[in-house]
């Protein structure tokens, strides 16, 4: 058996596949406060969960954010090259990823092989990030589950001019003092952070067949924005979540 496990910003994932690479078990954890302890936690989980020691499993990658943190990962890989591993393995006529997370986003080129030719990286700024989404649904006294459905009731998306994610927020305060449509709103920031992340998809040399995975992938509103501003259809996956981790994996099986 081989684990790969993703330690995200904001979430932890953990994927077991066995020698023939499929996927037996998968898990999803927030991060919290250490998350070298959540690493453990998923760790030991699905070892349980799959009547498996740890002498039974093989070898195990790392890769995101807390990588360097997990002990037991026997070698610690970019996310850039295990989101690449992961979607190829998935969507293997992919081109480009493009990758929204809680604190970063990322447009990933790929080749026919699934081999990384460019990538653009935002981790510098919340903005066209989860984390910008979080704060605009917490002013907005909105459930982010329902981000998605509401942008799409939108008659009239509001201009949010600010890419910042404190400056936006002001906007929107600004708008709701209007009294501006909550949908036209969330229309609005849905369709900021898709102009960002165009922008970034141009300067990568993105092309078709794109796919995009991390959190942000269940936003229909995030979504449907992104294909307008490329004039193409986005692909998603039920596993979209987890690519980071599913890389890693397939890197574990291969070292």
């Amino acid at each position: 058996m081989f684990i790969g496990i993703d330690i995200g910003s904001t979430t932890a994932k953990i994927v077991l596949m066995d020698s023939s690479k499929n996927i037996i078990d998968k898990i999803i954890a927030n991060v919290g406060y250490s998350s070298k302890q959540v690493a453990t936690n998923i760790y030991r989980e699905i070892l349980a969960r799959n009547n498996l020691k740890e002498t039974n499993i093989k070898n195990i990658v790392s890769c995101g954010y807390g990588r360097e943190s997990i002990d037991f990962a026997k070698k610690a890989v970019s996310e850039i090259i295990c989101h690449a591993k992961g979607v190829h393995f998935l969507i293997n006529d992919a081109s480009t990823i493009i990758d929204i997370g809680g604190q970063d986003s990322k447009v990933i080129v790929l080749n026919s092989s699934g081999n990384v030719v460019n990538f653009v990286m935002n981790d510098k700024c919340a903005a066209g990030t989860g984390r910008f989404l979080d704060v605009m649904a917490k002013a907005l006294m909105c459930d982010i589950e329902e981000f998605g459905t509401l942008a799409l009731q939108s008659k009239k998306p509001a201009n949010i001019s600010s890419m910042c994610t404190v400056f936006a927020e002001s906007e929107v305060i600004s708008l709701v003092a209007k009294s501006e449509d909550r949908n036209n709103i969330i229309a609005g920031l849905c369709e900021s952070i898709a102009k960002r992340i165009a922008s970034m998809y141009k300067r990568a040399g993105g092309k078709p067949k794109v796919v995009l995975t991390g959190g942000v992938a269940k936003n229909i509103g995030v979504l449907k924005a992104l294909e307008n501003q490329i004039n193409m259809p986005i692909l998603t996956h039920e596993l979209s979540s987890f690519t980071g981790a599913i890389g890693a994996c397939i890197i574990s099986t291969q070292t």
